[in-house]
């Protein structure tokens, strides 16, 4: 791949950070969005491995006007492990735009909806200055600068009496529709995020069930000569859940447009949440739901990865406990892919977690080797990766190895490996881990 150290100038990372949400999307040396926060302030003790996010954008993102400069932050919904971290965020970074959806005015209406936490009350006031700011611009003939400017992502029966009703068109999204310009600029070569929900049925639903869902591509585009290359493609879902996410499916086929359902890389929605292929029959027993995972297959692409956005994941279940579920996970496992299942908290060590880093260039989209993610530049090269050409992606994947590698090592004994192993064998000893022991030599699947 091209780039600093191996890595890319165009892809994601996927930070670790217990059970929640932290997806970084690299477009350009100056166009970074971010899906969803779950900055963990417990980071900064040596003891623990999950990632204090916040600290590492600031150190990674690119500078403007003299702060650091984030070009789009998405929030999929408003639960905490989706937003946490969020109000310092805001006063450190210099935020472009901002997307949220209906739902968060919905919950504000009401009275009986499950309490907002404080960044996510936080989020909604900053979403409603902007709304003032782009009504205020609009008025007097223009349109937001950056900074002020936000778009409402869904659709509500009951819009007419939320703050943003009166915002213009091009300010709010439904699903069916694709965006590529990010805060002003026009990304359309090399970013598409196409809109699949929240849908306006959905809107007095369960708050995970409105989660904004979007499928993410990514395109190479030869800087030089203009012409578009190989691109990579993210299913992002939120925490929605079986019933949901095949509206979505079933949707998309009926009007043949299976191409918005490809993926390099599905984020296993709600942090490998047995809710999006199991339900209970008349006895109160889980039965699989066969439709949503051979609907995943389907729409695979070569080598289409996982990634499970949690703690690491259980030997086994225990009723009524949260997310992930092994359950979830082996179903995954059980996919006729021919990439991979892998979880962010145990992704190379789970004592030093590394993030897990996709990919793209003029030689294909896919998971970085874990050897180039764990030789990415250490945190005390972030600043000359940041301002070099092309190497935000290797700026930000610094940012999140340099916190890894600065945890303790644990001590590596002849038991557990040889004592002719190199580094390189260890942390493939990790990955075969990690999966769980080596994948088949041929993909089970559903259906097959």
């Amino acid at each position: 791949m091209d780039g600093s150290d191996g890595l890319p100038e165009l892809g994601a990372v996927f930070w670790p950070v217990g059970t929640g949400d932290s997806t970084t999307l690299v477009v350009d040396d100056e166009v970074v969005v971010q899906v969803d926060l779950h900055d963990m302030a417990k980071a900064q003790e040596d003891t623990n491995a999950e990632m204090a996010v916040v600290d590492r954008l600031v150190d990674a993102l690119p500078v403007q006007d003299g702060a650091p400069y984030l070009a789009v932050f998405v929030l999929t919904h408003a639960d905490k492990d989706h937003c946490l971290g969020f109000a310092d965020l805001l006063d450190r970074v210099r935020i472009g735009e901002l997307w949220s959806t209906p739902r968060l005015w919905r919950e504000y209406a009401d009275p009986d909806a499950p309490e907002l936490c404080a960044d996510a009350i936080a989020f909604r006031e900053e979403s409603e200055r902007r709304i003032r700011a782009t009504l205020a611009a609009v008025e007097a003939g223009g349109q937001p600068d950056s900074g002020d400017r936000i778009r409402v992502v869904g659709h509500d029966a009951d819009q007419s009496t939320y703050v943003y009703d009166g915002l213009p068109a091009e300010y709010l999204t439904g699903p069916g529709k694709a965006l590529s310009v990010l805060d002003g600029r026009d990304c359309a070569d090399r970013f598409t995020a196409f809109i699949h929900a929240p849908f306006k049925a959905d809107a007095a639903a369960e708050r995970n069930e409105t989660s904004l869902s979007m499928q993410v591509t990514l395109t190479s585009t030869d800087t030089e000569s203009g012409l578009s290359g190989p691109d990579g493609k993210l299913l992002l879902f939120g925490d929605l859940a079986h019933d949901t996410i095949m509206k979505i499916m079933d949707y998309s086929e009926y009007h043949d447009r299976e191409h918005y359902l490809e993926w390099d890389v599905l984020l296993a929605p709600h942090h490998c949440s047995k809710r999006v292929m199991y339900a209970k029959n008349a006895d109160g027993d889980e039965v699989v739901q066969f439709d949503v995972l051979e609907a995943f297959e389907r729409h695979a692409r070569t080598d289409a990865t996982v990634v499970c956005s949690s703690a690491t994941i259980p030997a086994t279940d225990v009723a009524g406990a949260n997310p992930p579920h092994r359950k979830a996970y082996d179903r995954y496992r059980d996919l006729a892919i021919t990439g991979d299942v892998i979880c962010t908290m145990s992704w190379l060590d789970e004592s030093m977690p590394s993030p897990i880093v996709f990919g793209v260039d003029a030689t294909g989209a896919r998971i970085v080797r874990p050897d180039v993610v764990m030789a990415a530049p250490r945190e005390a090269k972030i600043e000359l990766a940041a301002a070099a050409p092309g190497h935000r992606l290797a700026a930000v994947t610094a940012a999140a190895v340099g916190v890894a590698r600065a945890l303790p090592t644990p001590e590596v004994t002849n038991s557990d490996v040889g004592s002719d192993e190199t580094g390189l064998d260890r942390v493939q000893a990790a990955v075969a881990a990690d999966r769980g022991g080596d994948a088949p030599d041929n993909p089970v699947g559903f259906g097959r």
